[in-house]
């Protein structure tokens, strides 16, 4: 009996034992790095199961666990430490660095996850969080200063397009933007601007489409730069690759909520707006009735009247002087209540910049996260509204994304991914030489006398196009330009865009080295363009509307295979074929001849009827199949050699002639595996070498014809003036480059250098040819350009103790540019120009090189004539710069202490070279500051030329004919002084040196401490003030941005009615459930 009682004691006490263990239990404790500081963001899993939880901003966690639980705590770069539950309700965690782990893995072409010592060519890749903390509605913009090698020019136009260029110019006519892909899809990234804008004329800027991408979704971006990176893409991998990397869901983590919210608040920048001058007013000299005046008869009285001469644009009339009253502009017109009454000449109190307004961004995204053990759902929605500087501005973007990812079984894995984004635009800013664009008013033909309030209220209180510059008191119609106000919101315009990529995967691991991976893709727009000119404006009232539909479906077909050969020897690779469809049509159509009413905008509007010429409608279906194999072997983790090869089969080009292969072969030598070294942690050669293409797009082989109204409304047909040719192939880029890459003391030091060359031959020109054809031009493969370069990447950390960390990252880039061959014996092909000033391809120059005519020089001194004026060349080919820069660096640097993290970043271009049309033209007609003032006597610049201590005039620095010291002044009275385009000046006087260093971006973070968090409903919880573009620290253009252009496209180096930049302040919370 008292054995069965001991026994069954023994059993009660060994069950509450096991009760009272099994019990769960609130562990806590901090998980920190080898040297003491903590890990945010560490997983910590209970073993076997899929509950877990993560560190916060310090490092500290607390998860609920029983006795005898094995908690796994697992972070990219560290080993996996397990620790199991005891006794203690405390367990504190120091993660050591993994030297596998250290061997990044990337994601490269064709979205093929590679580790980054085994790559012979160099990539870069950028953090989500530096493209979606300090925002930028088109996140290209944000990759500015941080990538070598990646030269970004921005449109300074709301919502304007980039200009995206790795590794400098290759083609002369053909594409030069980076392709984009997203998750291994490629993405289209066009404007469809009209070929007037994108060639400095009128038009709107609509940006690029990859604009449409949200920032909030990005995980990561990575830099594919040269061919050997980018040749699994073949015929779209000239000019790089941008690999996109959106967020997931991850595998076995809970419910995950995330809300950010910011609110961004620009400012135009100062520095890149004129100096007006406040001293004379409207006119061009002393040219009218009265001198400097106008004498009209103003008020029907019979005796005529002074005013100023509003029919003109220039800013060199009358001085300006308080007790002298006039009519001025605002007296002609009966429905103002100025009619009639003359006011004092003076200088207004609201010039140009009264026009602009604080720009607002607004953006709020929530994203929500499930992790499953067998997959995971994120979705996500994002909501975008900007208005611009100018009024009647504004674009906005909604994005909803959502993707998922199953294991189907322990075999088969699927993942979809579908992303709706509908973007819209009101009042984009008109561009280049034309009269919707406000800045070429402002910045070339002005009058400094207007009061922009004046003609603000003008517009508001009659709504009628009262401009500043009638032809005079009895035509008051606007004689070159329409008030602002009555520009920006009766000549506007609407755009758009409902779009949907995405796509369906489904992987197979046949066997433990081999994998069967299929994908479907779709990348699907259409877009609504819409441009009004209301009826009283300067330019002939119109509506046009273009329609663009574009869709591109992709279906790739891999295998993959990844195995151990030997203990020493591995090999992966990849066999597939890929076939890609690309639809795009557009359909345009605009009113003839003005509209019937005012405010009414339809094509049934239309005076005369429609006339659809060549450009009205475009349409085009584009087939593209290719086949590849890529293989990798390694040897012992240190020795990799890779191949590739690919072929495309085009339906652009004829049969017979449209299949190309690519190879590309790059090998990596990790030779710090060879020796153990407390110094050097790593050390990497690297050597590449590729042949890459830029396909052939439509409508190149065959020419078509342009219809055109006849005699009784027969259609006619005429030819275009450049013929098509059928012999045409794709442009071929040979790449080949060197490397090293090593870091010291664990990566407290680190750099990372590359040289290359690139030569594209076979460039695609235009030539002329005789009359007698019918045409006078065609094009041919004929040129050769090459670009050679160098990249350097540099990291160190200065300091890093448990609390604090400073870490300095440096990017930096030069190449220089040279075409090596033209068509037979040209030595030149214009690419563009204006004003006399010309964009070139030159044979022996770099592709970019401005002409135009220069100074004349003696022993480096600048010739002056006897009138006192700069003698310049006879030719107007005379090299005045070029578009590339000489080089281009990033400094960045990142502080954090404690809860607190502070960055910013510095953006250097050296060199380079930019032409302004808006000095060229704003000097002459004498509206900046230094066409006023005084001179080296003392006396007005603008007072006339006299032999004595009097004289007003300008000595221009130089030498005279005869090479003494240059002593003539030259006459400043008139619209042709020696610093406008009319005074004899040469071209190189408007060409600037386009350096500039700025300070791109600052954030400061905080990030709320564990024990306020703990009282909260949050895991974290941030709050980040950001700045953008906010100083330009030195440039040598005057009154503008040398970084602005006018866009994506070949066309740049000019500045035509140029926006001032803006300096963009904001704040941003980031809640996390």
């Amino acid at each position: 009996m008292r054995t069965n009682a001991r026994n069954f004691l023994t059993l009660l006490l060994s069950f509450v034992a096991y009760i009272s263990f099994a019990q769960d239990k609130s562990i806590t404790g901090t998980v920190t790095d080898q040297t003491g500081l903590p890990l945010p963001g560490v997983n910590i899993l209970i073993g076997g199961t899929t509950s877990g939880t993560q560190t916060d901003f310090d490092g500290n966690y607390s998860i609920s666990a029983s006795t005898g639980d094995v908690l796994v705590f697992t972070y990219i770069g560290l080993k996996e430490t397990s620790k199991t539950v005891g006794g203690s309700n405390t367990i504190n965690v120091q993660m050591e660095e993994d030297a596998q782990a250290l061997d990044e893995v990337v994601v490269t072409a064709l979205g093929i996850s590679r580790e980054k010592k085994s790559l012979g060519y160099a990539t870069q890749e950028v953090q989500g969080d530096q493209v979606n903390t300090a925002k930028d509605q088109n996140f290209v913009n944000s990759l500015s200063g941080k990538v070598a090698g990646l030269d970004i020019k921005k449109s300074s136009t709301l919502g304007g397009s980039a200009n995206v260029v790795i590794r400098g110019y290759s083609s002369i006519t053909g594409n030069n933007q980076a392709l984009f892909v997203v998750d291994g899809v490629p993405l289209n990234n066009d404007t469809n601007n009209s070929t007037s804008q994108s060639e400095g004329g009128d038009g709107y800027d609509y940006g690029n489409a990859a604009s449409d991408i949200n920032p909030d979704d990005i995980e990561s971006i990575n830099v594919l730069k040269g061919s050997a990176a980018t040749a699994l893409y073949g015929s779209r991998a000239a000019n790089g690759v941008i690999i996109i990397n959106t967020k997931k869901g991850k595998k076995g983590e809970g419910l995950g909520v995330s809300i950010t919210s910011s609110v961004n608040i620009g400012k135009y920048d100062k520095d890149t707006f004129p100096i007006f001058q406040q001293e004379y007013g409207q006119g061009y000299g002393p040219f009218y009735g009265a001198g400097y005046l106008d004498s009209i008869d103003v008020d029907g009285d019979g005796i005529e009247d002074l005013t100023p001469a509003t029919g003109e644009d220039g800013s060199f009339g009358q001085r300006y002087d308080p007790n002298l009253l006039l009519y001025q502009w605002d007296s002609y017109f009966p429905q103002l209540d100025t009619y009639l009454q003359k006011s004092p000449w003076v200088a207004p109190e609201n010039g140009p910049e009264y026009i602009f307004q604080n720009s607002v961004t607004s953006s709020q995204n929530i994203a929500i996260s499930q992790g499953f053990e067998t997959g995971s759902l994120r979705m996500s929605y994002t909501r975008l509204d900007q208005t611009g500087i100018l009024p009647n501005s504004e674009i906005g973007r909604h994005n909803v994304d959502l993707v998922g990812v199953m294991d189907l079984n322990d075999k088969i894995t699927v993942t979809g991914k579908a992303t709706y984004t509908k973007s819209s635009g009101l009042g984009r800013y008109g561009t280049g030489y034309d009269a919707e664009n406000i800045m070429t008013n402002f910045r070339q033909w002005w009058a400094t006398s207007t009061d922009l309030k004046d003609q603000r209220d003008a517009y508001f209180s009659t709504g009628q196009n009262i401009s500043w510059n009638p032809s005079g008191p009895s035509s008051l119609a606007p004689k070159y330009w329409d008030n602002p106000y009555f520009t920006r919101y009766e000549n506007f315009n609407t755009d758009e865009r409902n779009r949907l990529f995405g796509y369906g995967s489904i992987s197979y691991d046949v066997l433990p080295w081999l994998e069967i991976f299929g994908r479907a893709t779709v990348d699907t727009y259409a877009e609504l363009r819409e441009e009004r000119n209301n009826i009283g404006s300067i330019d002939t009232p119109e509506y046009s509307r273009k329609n663009i539909n574009f869709s591109e479906y992709n279906y790739d077909f891999f295998l993959n295979f990844n195995g151990d050969i030997s203990d020493k020897f591995g090999v992966s690779g990849v066999l597939g074929t890929t076939y890609r469809q690309t639809k795009n049509n557009y359909v345009t159509a605009t009113t003839d001849g003005g509209l019937k009413l005012a405010g009414i905008y339809a094509l049934s509007n239309s005076v005369n009827p429609i006339v659809f010429d060549a450009s009205s409608e475009y349409d085009a279906d584009v087939r593209v199949f290719g086949a590849f194999a890529n293989a990798s072997i390694d040897y012992d983790n240190m020795l990799f050699l890779e191949g590739s090869i690919r072929n495309d089969t085009f339906s652009t080009l004829p049969d017979g002639s449209n299949s190309f292969y690519y190879p590309a072969i790059s090998a990596s030598f990790v030779f710090s595996n060879l020796f153990e070294s407390n110094m050097v942690s790593f050390g990497k050669l690297r050597a590449g070498y590729a042949e890459v293409g830029n396909g052939a797009t439509s409508y190149q082989l065959l020419n078509t014809f342009n219809p055109i109204a006849g005699f009784g409304g027969a259609t006619l047909y005429s030819n275009p003036g450049t013929s098509n040719n059928p012999n045409l192939k794709e442009e071929r880029t040979e790449s080949k480059e060197l490397g090293l890459e090593m870091n010291f003391w664990n990566r407290r030091i680190g750099f990372d250098v590359s040289l290359y060359e690139q030569i594209t031959s076979d460039a695609i020109i235009p030539v002329e040819i005789t009359p007698a054809t019918g045409f006078t031009n065609t094009v041919v493969n004929s040129a050769e350009v090459s670009n050679k370069g160098v990249e350097a990447q540099l990291y160190f950390t200065t300091i890093k103790t448990p609390d604090f960390s400073w870490r300095t990252d440096v990017n930096f880039s030069a190449y220089k540019s040279e075409v090596l061959d033209l068509f037979e014996d040209s030595q030149n092909i214009l690419v563009n120009s204006f004003f006399g000033v010309s964009l070139n391809a030159a044979k022996g120059e770099a592709y970019g090189t401005l002409k135009g005519t220069d100074y004349v020089y003696i022993d480096g001194e600048r010739v002056v004539g006897a009138d006192g004026l700069y003698l310049k060349t006879e030719s107007s080919q005379e090299v005045l710069g070029d578009i590339n820069p000489d080089w281009k660096m990033g400094l960045s640097n990142t502080f954090k202490y404690k809860d607190i993290s502070l960055s910013f970043l510095i953006d250097i271009q050296e060199g380079g070279s930019v032409f302004s049309g808006d000095t060229y033209f704003g000097m002459a007609t004498g509206i900046y500051d230094v066409t006023a003032g005084v001179n080296d006597l003392g006396n007005p610049l603008r007072d006339p030329v006299t032999n004595d201590n009097t004289s007003g005039g300008v000595i221009l620095p130089g030498v005279q004919e005869d090479g003494s010291a240059n002593t003539v002044r030259a006459d400043f009275t008139t619209y042709e002084n020696p610093y406008g385009r009319y005074g004899n000046a040469p071209d190189a006087q408007f060409v600037y040196d386009a350096s500039y260093v700025k300070l791109r971006e600052v954030t400061l973070g905080y990030s709320l401490p564990k024990k306020f968090i703990d009282k909260l409903p949050f895991n974290a919880v941030t709050f980040t003030a950001v700045g953008r573009n906010l100083w330009i620290i030195s440039k040598d253009l005057p009154y503008a941005d040398p970084e602005q252009s006018f866009g994506a496209g070949n066309l740049q180096g000019f500045q035509i009615g140029a926006y001032p930049s803006v300096k963009e302040y904001g704040f941003n919370i980031k809640l996390q459930f």
